[in-house]
């Protein structure tokens, strides 16, 4: 790391971590819009609660624009298009059972003739507003229960007796969308996964009518699922284990194992196992969102330096030289080093110290970069779209899924696991 970069980061990280994490006021100039594609099972879920949001959103931002586009964006992480297309159907069943969205058992893909023919009813229609909206869902629907029948009558009276309306609300533009997503003040919202922040936001800038309630099923960071003494005592006798796979120049590895080695790891009697990866180029990341969720975990995120790849290789170097029962606590250790006491491991009296503070007496010998490039081999074969990439092992089921966005899913799991032990044992 530059002497330039070992000054300036942790003074940059300090300013980004004491000021606000929001703006005052987002600009409402562009309203608020939502990008859809109808072959896109995220939009499917988006669609079944705007409804509910256009009627508690102030006159300041309706009309609720729609974005209806056809071209899909490439998939993420190096993923193929079917590896990401199955991906998606999976998590999205997920999504849909935990909050309960409507979905059918096993999705398919709509053809290229429904996709065509709902395109044609909604470009179509005269309905705007509420009843735009309500047509909307219910094309999805149609597309993605297959009911075709329904959909090839609407499409026979929209062709013969409609004309294509033109609406400022409701716009067909081939711009490429991996997934839903609102757009507020020039920001991007994940349609699912961001939508309780942004409600939030628009709440805070007294944007909204009513009081937001969507996502009902939703858990926290710091709120567990499982309090009765009884209950808890046979998850911790299941023994469950996780396995995480985290870039170390990613702040969000250190954000989510802090968590759940705090918050979740004891508390369930989780086993947890740490792969870190070889370098993934993850150093320039979001500074706002990992501050964000800094505060929303509690966990501490300043100040730092962000890991080069020289000293990612030494963080590795230090955690293989640990013994094995060691390595959780250790990899906790360096990662808090590196990323609230802004620790360049990578310089020689940074690495002494922390080789001292985890008494290393002898580095290990073994070929460390391989043994990186074995966890990537490891990692890639989960098949996940983003990092860290977590495996939960429990009750001789297994689970894997990624990213902050999914961490609620240990408790999830949990809870249902243990749901259905009660199910069978009576």
């Amino acid at each position: 790391m530059s002497l330039l970069r070992r000054w300036f980061d942790p003074i940059r990280s300090r300013w980004f971590y004491q000021k606000p994490s929001r703006q005052a006021v987002l600009s409402t100039q562009q309203g608020l819009s939502i990008y859809v594609r109808l072959d896109d099972v995220y939009s499917y879920l988006a669609v079944q609660q705007l409804v509910q949001l256009n009627e508690i959103l102030s006159d300041e931002l309706k009309p609720l624009k729609v974005i209806i586009s056809r071209q899909a964006a490439a998939a993420p992480n190096g993923m193929s298009a079917a590896d990401w297309q199955q991906y998606c159907l999976n998590d999205a069943k997920i999504l849909a059972k935990q909050h309960r969205f409507g979905f059918d058992d096993s999705p398919e893909i709509p053809s290229a003739d429904a996709l065509q023919q709902a395109e044609t009813i909604l470009k179509n229609t005269p309905l705007t507003g509420q009843n735009f909206l309500h047509l909307l869902e219910d094309v999805f629907h149609m597309l993605w229960q297959q009911q075709y029948g329904k959909l090839r009558t609407l499409y026979a009276m929209a062709s013969q007796h409609q004309a294509r309306q033109d609406y400022p609300e409701r716009m067909f533009k081939d711009v490429p969308v991996q997934a839903s997503y609102f757009e507020f003040g020039e920001r991007k919202y994940q349609a699912v996964d961001d939508l309780l922040r942004l409600t939030r936001r628009l709440k805070q800038q007294k944007l909204l009518i009513g009081n937001p309630i969507f996502l009902i099923n939703h858990i926290e960071w710091r709120e567990h699922l499982i309090n009765d003494a009884e209950a808890l005592n046979e998850v911790q006798a299941l023994v469950p284990e996780l396995d995480l796979y985290v870039a170390l120049e990613d702040p969000m590895s250190w954000l989510l194992l802090a968590y759940i080695k705090e918050e979740l790891a004891n508390y369930y009697n989780i086993q947890l196992k740490v792969y870190p990866l070889s370098y993934q180029g993850r150093d320039w990341f979001d500074w706002s969102l990992a501050s964000r969720v800094s505060k929303r975990t509690e966990v501490e995120f300043t100040p730092f330096c962000r890991p080069t790849q020289a000293a990612t290789l030494a963080m590795a170097r230090l955690f293989y030289s640990v013994p094995e029962a060691q390595q959780v606590d250790a990899m906790h250790q360096i990662l808090q080093g590196v990323w609230t006491r802004g620790k360049d491991l990578s310089f020689p009296t940074h690495f002494q110290r922390m080789q001292a503070r985890l008494d290393i007496t002898q580095m290990t010998e073994q070929d460390v970069e391989a043994l990186l490039k074995q966890n990537d081999v490891l990692c890639q074969q989960k098949h996940q779209p983003d990092l860290p990439v977590l495996e939960l092992r429990i009750d001789g089921q297994r689970f894997v899924f990624n990213s902050l966005y999914r961490v609620w899913m240990i408790e999830s799991i949990i809870s249902n696991v243990l749901e259905e032990k009660y199910k069978n044992e009576s």
